[in-house]
């Protein structure tokens, strides 16, 4: 099987998960419906004398506007009205899927396919909505770059995060579009400037995020290419990013896992429906972003959050199996994964 970041990162689940314990605990399919009455929003709400269950949730990388939500939820007092007092910390040496696993973090930011990866390891994580309803992400080239589609993406320089899934995803698109993708350059550039990085001929083109890199290099009064993932292959319009958990807690305490839920997708609910004062709440709790940036890309993100899915958070089969079947063709995961173990719906309010 070839090995790629996401792998590495997956087998360093498997060793944070042992370590706690939790191994001990039995796993079931995580589709079993919770216990209780979950559309109730008044149920379960602490007196003023109830102690508050304090848990982490863990962000992928740094707050931006994927987790608006969230910080909604905590500066509304949503999660205090469900008993919960819920310190979001960033990841650190530790990867979110790490924390999540080991139930450092009881609930973090994570991906489809870092989920996918991980059940293919045995790491019994299990992702509880979709943050994001279609993929929001695609390839970026400043227009002085004289490119127009992904065929012209030969002979230029990549830059990237350095997985091979990546690579592979580029280079597919490339020969999709008709073009040798032998010939498209990969180089690994991690966290540089996208803007930076392009401008100086250091790389041509990269994978961007539409609600934040494109949004902030139009900003910066730069002319910019971009066209989405979702418009180039299906497979690649998968949920990114997504709100995970592990087992134990869907098996062994699966009051928790309703009550963050009823609490976070009133955040979502509350970012859709009022993107300013939701980028105030996250500017509130992130006061070093850029605010230009965050409110322009919240008012672009509160139409896609939920987007043509009959309620925020809904996750489909088909998606899921789309493209862990890709994964499985192209030798990152050895077997089939069983999807319906990969996320559940059930922890989700549906009108």
């Amino acid at each position: 099987m070839k090995r790629n970041i996401a792998i590495l990162l997956c087998m360093m689940v498997i060793l944070a998960f042992a370590a706690t314990g939790c191994s001990n605990n039995s796993y079931n399919v995580p589709g079993v419906s919770p216990s209780g009455d979950i559309d109730s929003p008044e149920q379960d709400k602490p007196s003023a004398n109830t102690e508050l269950t304090k848990i982490n949730f863990v962000l992928d990388w740094v707050p931006n506007t994927n987790h608006t939500g969230i910080y909604v939820a905590k500066v509304k007092g949503y999660f205090e009205e469900e008993g919960l007092d819920v310190d979001i910390i960033q990841p650190g040496e530790s990867s979110a899927d790490q924390l999540v696993a080991s139930n450092t973090a009881q609930f973090g930011i994570s991906y489809q396919e870092g989920v996918t990866f991980a059940r293919a390891s045995g790491v019994p994580l299990v992702s509880l909505a979709a943050v994001i309803q279609h993929n929001t992400s695609g390839f970026g080239w400043l227009k002085n770059k004289g490119m127009e589609s992904p065929k012209d993406f030969e002979g230029k320089k990549y830059g990237g995060w350095g997985s091979e899934v990546e690579e592979a995803m580029v280079k597919q698109i490339v020969k999709d579009a008709g073009g040798d993708p032998n010939k498209v350059q990969i180089l690994t550039t991690g966290t540089s400037d996208f803007l930076q990085a392009s401008e100086t001929g250091q790389i041509d083109f990269a994978w961007i995020f539409e609600g934040w890199d494109l949004i902030n290099v139009r900003n910066k009064g730069v002319e910019i290419n971009y066209i989405s993932l979702r418009e180039l292959s299906d497979v690649f319009d998968y949920y990114t990013p997504v709100i995970v958990t592990n087992e134990n807690n869907i098996n062994n305490n699966p009051e928790l896992v309703e009550k963050f839920m009823r609490a976070a997708q009133k955040g979502y609910q509350f970012a859709i429906e009022n993107p300013d004062e939701a980028a105030e709440c996250l500017l509130q709790l992130a006061p070093e972003l850029d605010r230009e940036l965050v409110v322009k890309s919240q008012q672009y993100l509160a139409e896609k959050y939920q987007d043509d899915a009959p309620y925020w958070g809904m996750q489909k089969k088909e998606v899921w199996e789309r493209y862990m079947n890709w994964l499985l063709e192209n030798g990152f995961i050895e077997s089939p994964v069983n999807v319906e173990k990969a996320f559940t719906n059930d922890f989700l309010k549906k009108d």
